[in-house]
């Protein structure tokens, strides 16, 4: 399964050379990180269920500056899945096009709330996930 997250470049998303600033790309992929949760899981379920999700690593290259009124998005997918932690890829690329903007591969765990732990990803768990992976829910 993947989403495409469209986002609109803002001039309050720019620094001070014009183009998008590094840190605002944490904020896009983060959007579509949740853009894709939503189209997965029933976030209230999910958060009452005592299982939360963490980033624990981001790596960004960035390929490409993007401009005020473009238009970019972000296509999230479920990569890889270990036996304590995941990894998200997601590329940025102008909306309508091929053209890479930026790409990241995001590692993050699942973790028991209460115990602030990360959970070994076996079971349902494990299930639910690689469906996330397929290309259906």
């Amino acid at each position: 399964m993947q989403t495409r997250t469209p986002i609109k470049i803002r001039g309050y998303h720019l620094d001070l050379y014009a183009h998008v600033n590094n840190a605002r790309y944490l904020e896009f992929l983060e959007e579509a990180r949740w853009d894709f949760l939503e189209q997965q899981v029933d976030i209230a379920s999910f958060t009452g269920s005592n299982l939360g999700l963490a980033v624990v690593n981001i790596n960004i290259n960035y390929r490409r500056g993007a401009y005020v009124n473009e238009e970019i998005e972000v296509v999230t997918s479920l990569a890889k899945i270990g036996n304590k932690s995941a990894v998200m890829h997601q590329d940025v690329v102008l909306k309508g096009t091929d053209t890479l903007v930026a790409d990241a591969d995001v590692t993050f765990v699942v973790t028991d709330q209460k115990l602030q732990k990360a959970v070994a990803l076996e079971g349902e768990l494990r299930t639910a996930l690689e469906q996330w992976q397929s290309s259906g829910k």
